[in-house]
């Protein structure tokens, strides 16, 4: 009878252990939908309300830290890092060197901060690192701005984002832009390319009054110079560069918004003067370099505005009005949706699933219904403040989150690296 009653009380003990396993985010933080367990860890299960108990403790609040997470393996879906490799990629969490011993090595900006330049060491904390993209992770945290330029503060972008937002005055309006989102899947359901909505997503563009102004006849005008498969190298027409110049005039110079951006990066003393601001941004934005087989086959513009091919796959395509162009022509399908920002109006944020001409995008955030001015505003801002990390950003009252990555392949200028990406994040 006791033997009996110790292997019942040992079999309740495993099944109640194994159970709380799978109510539980322990270890199991950032990994996408699993159906072998009773609730999730990942960022989307508060939107599917099927977060396990401690996702808030465990995920969500220690996900921007290092503590207990010092020298971890690599998990693509967490916010910051705490490996050896962060300070490399520009994307360790803010307590990166408290926590993981990293304070006295080349990796951090304590007791370094306005050092002259030394090529070797792999990041930096004088004034002109942010203008490089080459800051130590922990730079805001020990070098504070001053009159000779410095950090830009998590409390600066969010102030300058919720500005650019009012000051989108060529936003679409709800009755110049309709949408028709349909079919909303899980995320675990993006892989399966099926095709859940009968009708298109955009049901009705003004191309009449959007598409003559100036910032977008601009952007229309240059979205056309691309070849869209890696490997195939990009040749620019002395007209096609002109069109570049002035995508870039119309949208930075030409705009209370691009201007109140110039503003901001010239008081930070990042840029001295429009015309190095407006170079900077060419070089950045359409300097060209090589995804695939070392021909010079893409540049951030192309990847982000335009979208590519590669590997048997769209790549990038971030870009509202590029989507509605080709799906107008019958040249994309749209699927569904996987996630919609809180607003009730434009900007909005949508992550699509589509086709293009055959070729599968999984998730395809986009900021939709902002001006050509605005996308190119936000990107750039939190490319030059936080290259290879998420940056986030606040429009009317919401969160929005954007992840930046950086081209580390090659450079222009004084080392200075090229944009290889930047999207919406799904809250």
């Amino acid at each position: 009878m006791k033997v009996a009653a110790i292997l019942l009380l040992c079999t309740t003990l495993f099944y109640q252990g194994y159970s709380n396993t799978l109510d539980s985010c322990q270890g199991r933080c950032g990994y996408g939908t699993d159906s072998g367990y009773s609730c999730q860890c990942n960022p989307a299960c508060e939107k599917y309300n099927d977060c396990c108990s401690d996702f808030w403790t465990l995920c969500k609040d220690a996900g921007t830290s290092c503590k207990g997470r010092c020298d971890e393996n690599y998990n693509s879906q967490n916010p910051c890092h705490c490996n050896s490799k962060c300070p490399q990629y520009n994307n360790c969490c803010s307590d990166y060197a408290e926590l993981c011993n990293a304070v006295s090595g080349d990796t951090s900006c304590q007791g370094r901060c306005n050092e002259n330049y030394n090529s070797q060491n792999p990041c930096h904390c004088n004034s002109k690192c942010s203008q490089y993209n080459n800051c130590c992770s922990d730079y805001a945290n020990f070098c504070s701005a001053g009159d000779t330029g410095g950090a830009i503060t998590d409390s600066e972008l969010i102030s300058l984002s919720e500005t650019l937002y009012a000051l989108d005055s060529n936003k679409a309006s709800p009755s110049q832009l309709i949408l028709d989102p349909q079919a909303l899947v899980s995320d675990s359901q993006t892989s399966s390319q099926s095709d859940l909505s009968s009708r298109p997503l955009y049901k009705y563009v003004d191309e009449n009054t959007l598409f003559s102004r100036p910032t977008y006849a601009a952007l229309l005008n240059v979205l056309d110079n691309y070849k869209r498969m890696t490997g195939q190298a990009e040749s620019f027409t002395s007209q096609q560069q002109t069109e570049q110049d002035t995508f870039l005039r119309e949208t930075m110079l030409n705009t209370e918004l691009g201007r109140e951006l110039f503003s901001f990066l010239y008081t930070k003393g990042i840029y001295a003067s429009e015309s190095e601001f407006i170079q900077d941004l060419k070089n950045m934005w359409f300097g060209l370099y090589s995804r695939y087989n070392g021909a010079m086959d893409s540049s951030g513009f192309e990847h982000i505005f335009g979208g590519e091919i590669k590997g048997g796959k769209v790549s990038g395509f971030h870009n509202w009005i590029k989507f509605y162009l080709l799906e107008k022509r019958g040249e994309l399908n749209y699927y569904s949706h996987s996630f919609n920002g809180p607003w009730s109006g434009y900007p909005d944020v949508l992550g699509l699933q589509f086709k293009w001409d055959g070729y599968y995008k999984q998730v395809g955030s986009a900021v939709i219904g902002c001006s050509p001015e605005f996308d190119l505003a936000i990107y750039s801002l939190c490319y030059i403040a936080r290259p290879g990390k998420q940056c986030r950003l606040s429009l009317g009252g919401k969160s929005l989150s954007i992840q930046t990555y950086t081209w580390d392949n090659s450079s222009y200028g004084n080392g200075k690296k090229y944009i290889a990406s930047a999207y919406p994040v799904s809250m």
